[in-house]
């Protein structure tokens, strides 16, 4: 059974990607309802079943790229994950395309970033190749509703 016709109709599985500190880990943290600390991903970790984190360096360094196309096969969608207080991306023109699944962009830090640094992030992903785009701010707990229901997630699964 593919994995986007689940029986249990729960969520889509997803693979973070992006550079370290965008925040990758600290949208699982708010997604799963933890509390929010500081943890470096050093690995590829499975959470919940349904989110996929990944290193920063695994984006940063040519010689993990790799490990990234492998394990995005266990996915449904690509989220691109971008800092909006970063001074450039990551992401290459086109960059989810080596993937050949669905691409969606997550702008992070909203909460801490300017109007022009948000918008500035939204064209990175575009670029990117991100067909949707979500602004969050796991800090404040803000613009998680719509990313929430995109994945298929339940409302009474969501933080209030």
């Amino acid at each position: 059974m593919a994995k986007t016709e689940k029986a249990n109709g729960g969520p889509k599985r997803v693979i973070l990607i992006g550079r370290s500190t965008a925040g990758k880990t600290t949208m699982c943290q708010y997604i799963s309802q933890e509390d929010l600390h500081y943890h470096k991903t050093q690995t590829v970790q499975v959470i919940n079943e349904n989110l996929i984190d990944t290193p920063g360096e695994y984006l940063e360094s040519r010689r993990f790229r790799g490990s990234l196309t492998t394990t995005a096969a266990d996915a449904d969608i690509i989220v691109l994950v971008q800092d909006a207080t970063e001074n450039g991306t990551m992401f290459w023109p086109a960059y989810s395309s080596m993937f050949a699944k669905p691409a969606i962009g997550v702008v992070t830090k909203s909460d801490i970033a300017t109007e022009k640094q948000i918008e500035a992030a939204k064209k990175y992903l575009l670029m990117a190749g991100a067909s949707k785009l979500f602004v969050t701010s796991s800090v404040a707990g803000t613009g998680f509703d719509d990313f929430l229901e995109y994945l298929g997630y339940p409302k009474r699964e969501r933080n209030a």
